[in-house]
């Protein structure tokens, strides 16, 4: 093809009609191939409207198959004329296509499964050539195709990373709702959903007392998360604008300290809280928690550097203490490192799992909510917990992703630093 056309790279387009070819060529050759029955993908849709089978994946099944012939379809028609409006309907179409081939890799076990066309289980390597095919030549194409439009062919990378982000978090959100028990299964979306995986987690009759554990940890959460901030904030202000002896030699100190982590000490740490008749409590991980929360001082201090000094001194001419300048000047214009220092210091304790699984051993009531989360996955329990088990890891997820999709813009005002006047 050797027309010119505004706004399209021609260059690109034989390799993208090639593919759109190929596309349906997979059409015609196996999408499944199972003890000697072979199956194309319009054969398996026409077994499972026959079998009664209507449901979401039928569905995308069939959505497939359109969106290949309408790719194909849109090939042809920008051969013939190409045009800029024709040729984006053309990259919108494969997309759809790419998406629903990929969904059907998920899908089809439970689709094939439940309408019982096969005499046998499906396994993914009993896709047949057709899919293969199919799943390759609608990504190649797609490329081809964004690259004809001019379109950046990074963002299907971005999408793809973007999938395999979100995945997991799809799975356990599905699991959450998945009505039928069990650790393993051999299917992505549940045949059945149900809230009683939630409702369980509370009932009264549960032998998990997840409200507890909740509770427990937010109880220790917001303490800490209220301590630490304040003592970072004190500590950083002192750090960043008081001058003294020993000022640099402490901060070397905190320095090399805080290079270490702190499971080092954790036996130590232990053992000292048996002796104060402290083990087991929750008073244990609060003090835990806090004592160690001025080695945090680093970002809030160079937040606090960028501030102008001038307005330290213009408030001591004036006759204020150093309280008075803290309380009254530095905290009102350090909102966003308070919520900075604030959501770190909340989310420390609320997600620990290390140190309270040592400190509570088998006392079930002080658990927190990764120690008992932890607890419903021990291989003794996990079949008959695993859906309750994600239903409670959805709770615990929900609080930090509320808070860091409202405090987001005093997240990141927070660590770019005050603006100096």
């Amino acid at each position: 093809m050797k027309k010119t056309v505004i706004g399209l790279n021609l260059k690109y387009f034989k390799v993208a009609f090639f593919a759109s070819v190929l596309s349906l060529l997979s059409l015609v050759l196996p999408f499944i191939s199972v003890g000697g029955q072979n199956l194309q993908s319009v054969g398996v849709l026409t077994k499972l409207v026959s079998a009664g089978q209507s449901g979401g994946m039928t569905i995308v099944l069939l959505v497939s198959i359109v969106a290949t012939i309408g790719v194909i379809l849109f090939a042809v028609i920008n051969f013939i004329k190409p045009s800029v409006l024709m040729a984006r309907m053309w990259v919108a179409v494969a997309a759809v296509q790419t998406v629903c081939t990929v969904i059907l890799m998920f899908g089809t076990k439970m689709m094939v499964d439940g309408s019982g066309i096969l005499a046998e289980a499906f396994l993914v390597k009993n896709f047949g050539i057709g899919y293969w095919i199919g799943l390759v030549v609608s990504f190649v194409g797609l490329i081809f195709a964004m690259k004809t439009t001019k379109m950046n062919p990074g963002y299907i990378v971005l999408v793809i990373m973007s999938v395999i982000w979100l995945f997991p978090i799809l799975w356990i959100v599905l699991t959450s709702f998945r009505e039928e028990q069990g650790y393993y299964v051999g299917y992505f979306i549940p045949k059945g959903f149900t809230l009683n995986n939630y409702l369980e987690l509370f009932s009264a009759e549960s032998v998990i007392p997840f409200a507890r554990w909740w509770t427990n940890t937010f109880i220790v959460a917001i303490i800490c998360c209220v301590l630490n901030t304040i003592i970072i904030l004190a500590t950083a202000y002192v750090l960043s604008r008081t001058r003294f002896g020993g000022r640099v030699t402490i901060m070397k100190i905190m320095m090399i300290i805080g290079m270490f982590p702190g499971f080092m000490s954790m036996i130590a740490v232990y053992n000292i809280l048996k002796g104060m008749g402290l083990a087991q409590t929750l008073l244990a991980l609060i003090v835990i928690g806090v004592a160690g929360a001025a080695m945090g001082y680093q970002v809030c201090k160079g937040f606090f550097d960028t501030m102008p000094k001038s307005l330290d001194e213009a408030a001591i001419i004036d006759g204020a203490t150093r309280f008075q300048i803290f309380t009254r000047i530095i905290v009102p214009l350090a909102k966003p490192m308070i919520i900075y220092t604030m959501l770190t210091s909340f989310l420390g304790p609320w997600s620990d799992y290390i140190f309270p699984s040592m400190l509570f051993g088998d006392k079930q009531a002080s658990y927190t909510v990764a120690v008992g989360l932890k607890w419903m996955t021990d291989f003794r329990r996990i079949d008959a917990y695993y859906t309750q088990f994600a239903a409670g890891s959805i709770l615990v997820a929900v609080p930090i992703v509320i808070l860091f999709i409202f405090l987001q813009k005093y997240y990141v005002e927070g660590l770019s630093g005050a603006v100096k006047g």
